[in-house]
């Protein structure tokens, strides 16, 4: 049966390119190539849905013209029955066909993303493995017991294993930590994607309903330019900090509030960098403390 859209990307293409190159990057660029042709096809579907809609509708005004307000003998009617019985069929079969080919493309789709997904967990787990993320802290002092911590900037392989070991989830995209893109120019960048179960109106949750999301435990969060992580705070009370994307820098933040802030009590900073302390002594990630 000819597919009724040349155009839609056969699943076995990016499946193809991400089990050639053994690569995170690789598996993120199909699963992402994945999401945008889907997509674009579900758009092409509803369209050309729409347009048998309105070429069934025409045809039914067309016959009331057709017939008009005076009698019509009848092998003039009959005519008509025939004619709008063959356009009905023809109709039919073309419905049909366009629900048999989105119905397999969603099934192929699903089952391309679910095995992009376990790739993308075998890999996270094989580098973590082999090639913990290094990082080095830059504790800075600010007067009066409070400090700014800063984690150099960390690269896109490092920002996806950091996320998996700080949330125990996968990123939804490669590269989000760099992203600073933003749909309103006198907005900062979103904290979160619109996928993954988030809404468009959801991209921009205040620390509680992150910290929710958090809790929740997803196999993959579509966050952005940062990396949030719970923490044990101060009497044992888990509390929501993030690094944010600063430039050069990643920068600690702790919720308070509806939002977060960067400058820390010696509690605070001792907590968060006590987390990353564990994580190395764990053999899961290597950190260097700047002194002095």
């Amino acid at each position: 049966m000819p597919s009724l859209h040349p155009a839609v990307i056969p699943a076995e293409t990016p499946l193809a390119r991400a089990r050639s190159l053994e690569t995170l990057e690789a598996a993120y660029a199909a699963w992402l190539e994945l999401r945008l042709a889907q997509g674009s096809a579900r758009l092409r579907w509803r369209e050309e849905s729409l347009r048998l809609e309105e070429q069934g509708a025409f045809l039914v005004g067309a016959v009331r013209a057709a017939v008009g307000p005076g009698p019509a003998g009848p092998g003039a009617l009959a005519q008509l029955d025939g004619y709008v019985d063959e356009a009905a069929g023809r109709l039919r079969a073309a419905r049909e066909r366009l629900a048999a080919e989105q119905q397999e493309a969603e099934a192929a789709h699903e089952r391309a993303c679910a095995e992009l997904r376990e790739t993308l967990r075998t890999r996270a787990a094989r580098y973590l493995l082999q090639a913990p993320p290094r990082l080095r802290l830059l504790p800075q002092r600010v007067g009066g017991g409070r400090s700014v911590l800063h984690l150099e900037r960390v690269g896109d392989d490092d920002a996806v294993l950091l996320l998996r070991l700080f949330t125990g989830a996968l990123p939804s995209r490669y590269g989000f930590l760099r992203d600073e893109c933003t749909e309103d120019a006198a907005l900062p960048p979103a904290p979160l994607y619109a996928e993954e179960g988030v809404a468009a109106h959801e991209v921009r949750p205040d620390a509680a309903a992150l910290a929710g999301r958090l809790r929740a435990g997803p196999e993959f969060l579509p966050v952005r330019g940062c990396l949030p992580l719970l923490v044990s705070g101060p009497g044992g009370v888990e509390v929501l900090m993030r690094f944010q994307q600063r430039g050069p820098v990643l920068e600690a933040e702790i919720a308070e509030g509806a939002g977060f802030r960067a400058v820390l009590t010696r509690e605070e900073a001792e907590h968060c960098t006590g987390r990353l302390l564990r994580l190395q002594l764990e053999g899961r990630l290597r950190l260097e403390v700047e002194v002095g």
